[in-house]
């Protein structure tokens, strides 16, 4: 069904690879396409409760193609690249952060430019020892883009943000881990079983509340306490209706584990 992408269900839970492994999964016009349609898919799939986002063959990706055919100059012309993101990345990131349903990014090898934007999109970031993460727009002359410029310094503050976009330089697992960047790493074997041991947990918990959830604490970032406190009781007041609110409830008084649908 794509061809730029490897797409899987199973249990719940829909696992996305980007596909274009001898080019580290740089995104060219193909790899768009099927990311927006794949992305799509798992979202309007009603018996997909979580989403898996990572890459084949050596990492996760390299970010965007600069010999792709979306970038190449013509007569020494460069394209317009505004416009560029904004049918590229930009509706990914939008698609991410839509979602109603968490998505996990499972990152391994370089994790560079926009395939850091469209990782940090994702509420968790499971690495394994070998990834590398590097905000190097700046060396070719460019400011970051593909959502770095919002997520990054909310996931690990303005200051280490500005390192890492102002020089350039790689970050390794270890260090991702410790300033934030990641919520875990894991030997590069161990990174597929914690990834399907994340995605299974997430994929039966209660998933309205999840969605909820994630979208409540992005906004935070947008508003005052007072609108927080307003998100939170409108949220509650959908969520206190919902099948598994009420079987939260019952297995709470009857000393069991829940047994979440979704619903």
């Amino acid at each position: 069904m794509y061809e730029a992408v490897l797409f899987e269900k199973a249990d719940s839970v829909a696992t996305i690879a980007l596909n274009r492994p001898e080019r580290l999964n740089a995104f060219d016009g193909g790899l768009h396409r099927d990311l927006h349609a794949a992305l799509d898919e798992a979202a309007s799939d009603d018996d997909v409760r979580c989403v898996v986002l990572r890459g084949e063959g050596r990492g996760f990706s390299a970010g965007a193609d600069l010999r792709g055919e979306d970038l190449v100059r013509e007569n020494g012309v460069p394209p317009d690249l505004g416009e560029y993101l904004r049918r590229t990345f930009a509706p990914s990131v939008e698609r991410i952060s839509a979602m109603d349903k968490p998505i996990i990014a499972s990152l391994h090898g370089p994790v560079y430019g926009a395939g850091l934007g469209l990782a940090l999109a994702c509420d968790l970031r499971i690495a394994a020892e070998s990834a590398k993460f590097s905000v190097a727009f700046v060396k070719i002359g460019l400011m970051p883009d593909a959502g770095v410029t919002y997520y990054l310094p909310r996931v690990i503050g303005l200051g280490r943000a500005m390192e890492m976009s102002l020089l350039g330089d790689a970050v390794n697992a270890e260090e991702a881990l410790s300033i934030g960047l990641v919520n875990r790493v894991v030997p590069d074997e161990k990174l597929g079983e914690e990834t399907t041991a994340r995605a299974d947990r997430l994929a039966n918990m209660p998933t309205r509340a999840l969605a909820g959830t994630r979208r409540a604490m992005c906004a935070s970032f947008e508003g005052d306490l007072r609108s927080a406190l307003e998100r939170e009781a409108e949220g509650q007041s959908t969520l206190g209706y919902t099948a598994d609110h009420g079987e939260g409830v019952a297995a709470f008084f009857e000393k069991r584990e829940p047994r979440f649908t979704g619903h």
